[in-house]
């Protein structure tokens, strides 16, 4: 990955990126759809649709992919890793038992990266979208994702770097895995960028955030073995594959290897630090 002495802040979206987006909320709807009735997205919309993450590490990004589809747990987790933000590595890890959080592990994972999930929360429609496309046309998803990575090599802004390995595993596969699995640098990137044709005079390219330690105390929560099976267009946490689908997203329940059930209703046992206002509560999302 090339980075470059000017950083693009990760929640500036474009405005067309941010249309893009709001069009395929519309088209697809607020709320998902019973399974005979979810509308397909294009190869087109579905780039769009994930470029925001397309860059991201394999392992971080299958664990946003899976909790997209309990979007109506992410507001309350932002909130909670923004006011917890900081407590890192075991510290971190011990107040989200100790806490009791009742979310699902895939959102609990992303607790030790209060900004990815303050910008799910932020675009929550897109979070929706994307989930329900998750559950829908995994396959699909996971094209768009080796679609966008491929235009961003080509373009020579996905590359080797200090952070990560860019790896071709076969044809039309692109993977992207921490030098260190025990540490991540959350990539900061402007999609118009690095998914275009470098123009003279641009500030181009992919920055990097503060290293985030998510070692063997986050385990229970499918850090160190999560992934993709690329080729089989396959999504694997906690080194099986995750098969929750709209079919099934009711009663699926993905078999961690070793899960840490609330031991009681949630507490708060420690101190609060927000650096974000309260957001307001959307009533659409306290349901699926």
């Amino acid at each position: 990955m090339r980075t470059v002495t000017r950083t693009v802040a990760a929640k500036k979206i474009r405005p067309s990126i941010r249309a893009g987006i709001l069009f395929v909320a519309m088209g697809v709807g607020m709320h998902p759809l019973p399974a005979s009735a979810q509308v397909l997205l294009t190869p087109g919309q579905l780039d769009q649709l994930v470029s925001r993450v397309a860059l991201y590490p394999d392992p971080l990004l299958a664990q946003v992919l899976t909790a997209c589809t309990y979007s109506e747990q992410i507001p309350d987790a932002a909130q909670w890793a923004d006011q917890h933000s900081y407590l890192t590595g075991d510290n971190l890890a011990g107040a989200i038992t100790q806490d009791n959080l009742p979310w699902d592990p895939s959102v609990l994972a992303l607790l030790p990266f209060p900004s990815v999930l303050d910008m799910m929360a932020t675009n929550i429609f897109w979070i929706r979208q994307l989930g329900d496309a998750v559950l829908g046309q995994r396959a699909d998803v996971m094209d768009a994702i080796q679609t966008m990575r491929q235009k961003a090599s080509n373009f020579g802004y996905l590359q080797n770097c200090p952070q990560y390995r860019v790896m071709v595993a076969g044809p039309g596969i692109i993977e992207i895995v921490p030098v260190d699995p025990a540490f991540y640098f959350l990539p900061i990137y402007d999609p118009l960028i690095v998914f275009g044709r470098p123009r003279a005079g641009l500030a181009v390219g992919i920055t990097f955030g503060p290293r985030i330690a998510v070692g063997a105390a986050f385990a229970s929560w499918g850090w160190g073995r999560s992934g993709f099976g690329w080729a089989s267009r396959t999504m694997v946490i906690d080194g099986r594959p995750w098969v929750r689908t709209r079919e099934n997203h009711e009663t699926y329940s993905h078999p961690y290897t070793a899960p840490r059930q609330p031991a009681g209703p949630r507490v708060e046992r420690h101190e609060l630090r927000p650096t974000h206002p309260t957001r307001k509560e959307d009533t659409n999302d306290k349901k699926r």
